[in-house]
């Protein structure tokens, strides 16, 4: 997956992308929908198996997969400017209106008890239960996966820390090693996997594309892996040694971004962890931003445009809200660049394949004890909440309504009822 040319421009790159930037309502899965239709069925810049190929690489790596996907697919049709075009204009338009939504709410100083807000809470607690049953039945399926996510659970529930968050996801990558490596341990996600390929390459032509060629380079490869783990390591000690709002923003939301497995909802933890365990932002504003992130198009990473907003550099809170940004997709664009050439490699490899299963089914229990404490016990303060609630994950999981449309709801309700 190296060596071929760039065959278009960072500005064709940049165009694309904006209008999906503008547009892509409904999440990550939504938006591998709406990647396949631009780039694939309208514009031919890569086939059906070409494309299925980038979606399994940013599946596989932790990081936001939608976005992931959108970095690789410019990396492809422009190098590294155009994946750089690719995430500026996928992520800018979301980003803008989560800063606007913060200095919105930091203007308008609403109380705990503001209707809106609480709307806004009880649909997140709807958004965050949707989410973790979807993730459940596909990442922790099975005796062995259920109890690697209900000892992850278990262990950030008892131990409610970052490093209690990151430890339950090493171990579960470490038990994916033992317990499910061989032909019956990843017959399942074998299957599925092969189900997803079936449903994306659709065709007889796609069946016969080769895997997708970019422009990055084996020789630059390493370096950018390198840089990955450097920044992973050196940022806590440089936050310690020269103690700074920008540093601290750095290390938190990079360490988030990089650590992040099983989608975008799985940062939820983690950006709580850092931002409301160490009294940045308050449980209110979190939860309200978390909402307001359902209703924007683009990628919910954007999340962390808000909390950065709220947690300003030098007083600025767009500086704040950039830094935040840059470090929590920074890991993403290093393991796309890092990784992409490396593909078919690891993707045939048992043993990654099983660690990345073990991780997969902790950020099931990381999640679900987030769903617990901060957004249930938030969310859900009075029998008015829990109806909203309620009513807010039926639309979800029953009528199929868009997430967008669902938060705007609970908001309103709120803003009437609460």
């Amino acid at each position: 997956m190296s060596g071929a040319p760039a065959r278009g421009s960072a500005a064709e790159v940049f165009r694309a992308f904006l209008a999906l930037g503008l547009t892509s309502f409904g999440g990550p899965v939504a938006h591998l929908g709406y990647f396949r239709e631009a780039f694939v069925v309208r514009r031919g810049w890569l086939g059906e198996r070409e494309y299925a190929d980038l979606v399994a690489l940013c599946q596989f790596l932790p990081g936001p997969a939608s976005s992931q996907v959108g970095m690789a697919l410019g990396l492809r049709r422009a190098g590294y400017a155009g994946m750089a075009a690719a995430w500026t204009a996928f992520t800018l338009p979301s980003a803008a209106l989560m800063v606007a939504f913060a200095l919105g709410a930091q203007a308008l100083e609403p109380g705990p008890g503001a209707g809106w807000l609480l709307g806004l809470k009880a649909a997140a607690v709807a958004v965050v239960a949707h989410a973790l049953a979807g993730m459940a039945a596909g990442l922790a399926g099975g005796v062995r996966r259920a109890a690697l996510a209900l000892a992850a659970m278990v262990l950030v529930l008892l131990l409610p820390s970052a490093l209690s968050q990151v430890a339950a996801i090493a171990a579960g990558a470490a038990a994916g090693l033992v317990l499910l490596r061989g032909p019956g341990a990843d017959r399942k996600d074998q299957s599925r996997e092969n189900g997803e390929n079936k449903e994306e390459d659709g065709t007889e032509e796609a069946g016969r594309r080769a895997p997708a060629a970019a422009p990055a380079r084996r020789r630059t490869a390493p370096a950018f892996l390198a840089a990955f783990a450097a920044l992973l390591a050196a940022l806590p000690a440089l936050a310690a040694l020269f103690p700074s709002t920008a540093l601290e923003l750095a290390d938190g939301f990079y360490r988030a971004g990089a650590l992040v497995f099983g989608g975008g909802h799985v940062v939820l933890p983690l950006l709580q962890t850092e931002v409301v365990g160490s009294g940045a932002v308050d449980r209110e504003s979190f939860l309200a931003g978390y909402g307001a992130a359902q209703a924007v198009p683009g990628p919910l990473f954007t999340f962390a445009a808000y909390l950065g907003a709220l947690v300003p550099v030098g007083g600025s809170p767009l500086l704040g809200a950039a830094v935040a940004l840059a470090a929590v997709f920074t890991p993403s664009a290093l393991l796309v660049a890092g990784a992409l050439p490396y593909w078919e490699r690891l993707r045939a490899d048992a043993r990654a394949r099983a660690a990345v299963a073990g991780a997969g089914a902790a950020v099931v229990g990381v999640l679900a004890a987030a769903l617990y404490d901060p957004v249930f016990t938030e969310g859900v303060t009075s029998p008015a909440t829990m109806a909203v609630a309620a009513a807010a994950f039926t639309a979800l999981s029953v009528w199929r309504a868009p997430a967008w449309a669902v938060v705007a709801a609970a908001g309103a309700a709120g803003l009437l009822l609460l």
